[in-house]
């Protein structure tokens, strides 16, 4: 009887133990709403100054979810129409991308998108925006003129325009529409039997997209295809699901995922019929690759349906969900993680800790798992896709990268044009790697001398890697007290280091060239041309083809 009372007891207790841990979730969840609801009273009874809520809100609201992951973030209904920029790349407006110098300058058309209304009303590169609806540009952002750019399409926006060619100011008056920027940014053969396709985002109907792509290619003769996923950050999961179904059979799964309750795990499978399961597949990654690009590349990898080449991936394996909040807010946030079909997750280990360029550092196999391909090919997780076979990343100079960052070319490149009407055209670029006589589009020794000058007069950082890490270490030496006992040596490797703006400009004139006719090409021929002019220096593609004995 006494074991019998001990063991009810103990039953008991176990009954009254579970609840309170199950509730204590609620109960930290309860406390901590009290303690801000409290904290904010006493905030705005008592602070000293008037109490800046929308400012700390949003602070505080963001300081909350970075303790999550980099993707669970808050959407305020302002920012809406950013978020639904984000899912389908469309907006309303005129279609082109504008320059503003100076708050107090006027703004510039700097790229007319491809058969949008800018284009279609005679809006060019270089032309002069003095006034939109009657407002002057002078004194408003960049920003700021573009959202008066924008709005419902079917509505009518008027410019007063400063011609670039004539300097004639006429008023323009501009139909605004529903502008979307594709995914499948260009397509085209390399030679007679190679096909190529851009993508660069899974927004929707993009399957489709690349599915009217492939078809096309294939009518001219394609029999292997490239498939370029390089600094694709991903999107809508749904559209990577279809695009694997364009190349393995019906019913093949594509991905999984898993989240902290049952109702987020899910197992996708292809429902459509595939438009080719044979031909040879070459999908060309790097370390910008991420999300729903690996899902693609993983998936087309594990089922031994194509060739992987490039660098390893971003390994950004988490699925994020749109949940509504008040006063029409959204909340991006991180429900499940996914996993290829193999098994793998690859999501990075640790997302917190990655390199300089976000990508995934190295990982021991110790940290790893390993996984079977349906050919029984072995593949790992513990972060991002590893390519079957590995091509070399390009880099390029700490000069080229502050002439892009501080937009020296770019401003150069409409200087070009506004002294410029025409240009060679640059469509015989399409066959990237035809050694043939051409007469495409080249930037010359000449016109490079006249970029010199101009960049010469720009103000722009550009020391070289050494020379910035030199005084970097100057400055920590005069820290520490031991620059002064060095003084000779650090004078002479100074000496050794400095190399003037015109020097380093010509030193590095193969490496900038592509990026000055990339940019001028696109002023004249549209984001078409500016990719055919990248592919014709494309040394990762070129390696690729070398070794698919391509080219």
């Amino acid at each position: 009887m006494k074991t019998a009372k001990y063991t009810v007891i103990a039953a008991l207790m176990l009954l009254w133990i579970i609840p309170s841990g199950a509730q204590s979730k609620g109960f930290r969840m309860g406390k901590w709403i009290e303690i801000q609801t409290a904290l904010l009273q006493q905030l705005n009874m008592n602070y000293v100054d008037s109490l800046p809520i929308d400012r700390i809100e949003r602070a505080g609201i963001d300081a909350m979810l970075e303790n999550l992951d980099p993707y669970t973030v808050y959407i305020p209904e302002e920012e809406n129409e950013d978020l639904q920029m984000m899912l389908n790349k469309s907006y309303g407006g005129i279609g082109a991308i504008i320059y503003k110098p100076d708050k107090n300058g006027n703004v510039l058309i700097n790229e007319p998108y491809k058969g949008s209304p800018a284009e279609k009303y005679g809006l060019r590169c270089g032309d002069e925006i003095l006034a939109i609806d009657g407002v002057s540009t002078h004194g408003l952002t960049a920003s700021e003129s573009s959202d008066r750019m924008k709005g419902k399409p079917g509505t009518k926006v008027t410019f007063k325009v400063k011609k670039v060619w004539t300097g004639d100011t006429v008023d323009v008056v501009v139909l605004r529409e529903r502008i979307h920027l594709p995914d499948v940014e260009y397509y085209g053969m390399l030679n007679d039997t190679t096909g190529y396709i851009l993508q660069t985002g899974f927004t929707e109907n993009v399957a489709e997209d690349v599915r009217s792509a492939f078809l096309d290619l294939k009518s001219k003769g394609m029999k292997v295809l490239y498939y370029d996923l390089r600094g694709n950050g991903g999107g809508l999961l749904s559209e990577a699901v279809k695009i694997v179904s364009l190349f393995v059979p019906k019913g093949s799964t594509v991905v999984s995922q898993k989240g902290n309750n049952n109702s987020r795990e899910m197992v996708y499978k292809t429902v459509m019929d595939p438009v080719d399961t044979r031909m040879p597949i070459v999908v060309l990654v790097n370390s910008g690759t991420a999300s729903a690009s690996e899902i693609v590349s993983g998936a087309l990898q594990d089922l031994d349906r194509a060739t992987i080449m490039g660098q390893r991936t971003f390994g950004k394996g988490l699925v994020q969900g749109i949940q509504p909040l008040p006063y029409n807010g959204q909340l991006k946030v991180t429900i499940a993680k996914y996993y290829t079909p193999s098994g793998r997750c690859v999501q990075a280990i640790d997302y917190a800790h990655r390199n300089e360029d976000g990508s995934v550092g190295h990982i021991p196999d110790s940290l790893t798992h390993e996984f079977t391909t349906v050919g029984g090919r072995k593949v790992r997780d513990g972060g991002g896709i590893t390519p079957d076979d590995t091509l070399k990343a390009h880099s390029y100079s700490r000069l080229t990268y502050s002439l892009v960052v501080n937009g020296i070319i770019e401003q150069y490149a409409m200087k070009y044009v506004s002294a410029h009407r025409s240009i060679t055209p640059v469509e015989s670029s399409l066959k990237a790697y035809d050694n043939s006589p051409s007469t495409w589009f080249r930037f010359g020794d000449e016109e490079y001398s006249d970029f010199v000058q101009y960049a010469k007069g720009r103000d722009f950082d550009y020391r070289s890697s050494a020379r910035a890490l030199f005084d970097q270490m100057k400055e920590q030496l005069e820290k520490d007290g031991l620059a002064e006992n060095m003084s000779s040596e650090l004078e002479a490797l100074r000496k050794a280091l400095e190399m003037d703006k015109e020097q380093f400009l010509l030193l590095k004139k193969d490496e900038i060239i592509p990026f000055i006719e990339e940019e001028i090409a696109v002023r004249y021929f549209w984001q078409t041309a500016g990719i055919q002019v990248r592919l014709r220096y494309d040394d990762a593609l070129r390696e690729a083809l070398t070794k698919q004995r391509l080219f």
